[in-house]
């Protein structure tokens, strides 16, 4: 890159410890006490910016608009939303302006963003940073853009929430109702074709992989759907249908079919599920991503 390009002479973040490295080198990954640290997280993913501009000069200019050219992450995550969204009749600036209003307004989804942010890095292998999960993951942009519709939707603005929804399902093949109550922490896994239901409610420290569907059981309304506790783990293609309450640790396997309450950690699995024994300890299967211990409990098949 030629002297006096912006991405390089720009403003430079500020380290707290150790001291400002060199733009194009990445930090290791943070200590558990920095894990809510909105400046130190957002200072990671301008230096990975950073590097990564300077070694594929074709992202330079994407780079620059979408993360280095913004002063907040907030501010960052607003014009990608906005610009993956819009559509010819929905514009970028409205989007632009009405992610960075609801994000100034509710600091608590600022911290929900910064907790998603870790759990993508630390859950999921394939993350390669937290730019990675900002710019890439379109489940972390999923669920922070229905955390804005879930906003709008609390203000009785739903004619927008629910718009919001549909281009989110449009563009990320994620469909989740505004009205779900969703903690933070939540990683979802490859996203394509998780459905959530307008009554679920999903903890903190939440893992959900792709095909989940959190639905109810036929035209009854009201109180319909799922209710997810802290630390689960759901697996790949697993429905929960009805207003069931899957308790804090349980494990629900892919391809699973849900109908009865999951106690806490507690693995459900088969179709219809049936469930195994308890498991004792401090292990949250939705941090730990541990897909396979059940399987002794349940088959003679050998991994």
């Amino acid at each position: 890159m030629t002297a006096g390009n912006p991405l390089r002479d720009g403003p430079q973040p500020r380290q707290r410890s150790p001291p400002a490295l060199h733009p194009a080198v990445v930090p290791a990954y943070p200590p558990p006490e920095s894990d809510a640290d909105e400046s130190w997280v957002w200072s990671q993913i301008k230096a990975e910016a950073r590097r990564d501009a300077d070694a594929e000069p074709a992202l330079a200019s994407f780079l620059y608009a979408t993360v280095l050219s913004h002063s907040s992450l907030d501010r960052s995550l607003a014009f990608h939303l906005a610009n993956k969204l819009c559509s010819s009749t929905l514009l970028s600036t409205l989007l632009y302006d009405l992610f960075v209003a609801s994000l100034a307004a509710h600091p608590t989804l600022r911290a929900a963003v910064v907790a998603d942010l870790h759990a993508a890095r630390s859950r999921a292998p394939a993350c390669v940073g937290f730019s990675h999960c900002l710019l890439n993951y379109k489940g972390f942009l999923a669920i922070q853009a229905q955390r804005v519709a879930h906003v709008l939707w609390a203000q009785d603005r739903r004619a927008l929430a629910l718009a919001l929804q549909s281009r989110v399902a449009e563009v990320f093949a994620v469909d989740i109702h505004p009205a779900a109550a969703i903690g933070k922490g939540l990683l979802l896994d490859h996203a394509t074709g998780v459905v959530i239901g307008e009554t679920a409610v999903i903890g903190d420290n939440v893992s959900i992989l792709h095909h989940v569907t959190l639905g109810g059981t036929g035209k009854a309304v009201g109180d319909r759907h799922p209710k997810i506790g802290d630390g689960v783990l759901i697996g790949a293609g697993a429905t929960i249908l009805g207003n069931v309450r899957i308790g804090a640790g349980a494990k629900i396997g892919a391809g699973s079919l849900v109908l009865i309450d999951v106690p806490p950690r507690t693995t459900a699995v088969g179709n219809p599920a049936r469930l195994l024994g308890g498991k004792k300890g401090d292990d949250m299967p939705g941090e730990s991503m541990d897909h396979t211990s059940f399987i002794q409990q349940w088959s003679d098949y050998s991994i």
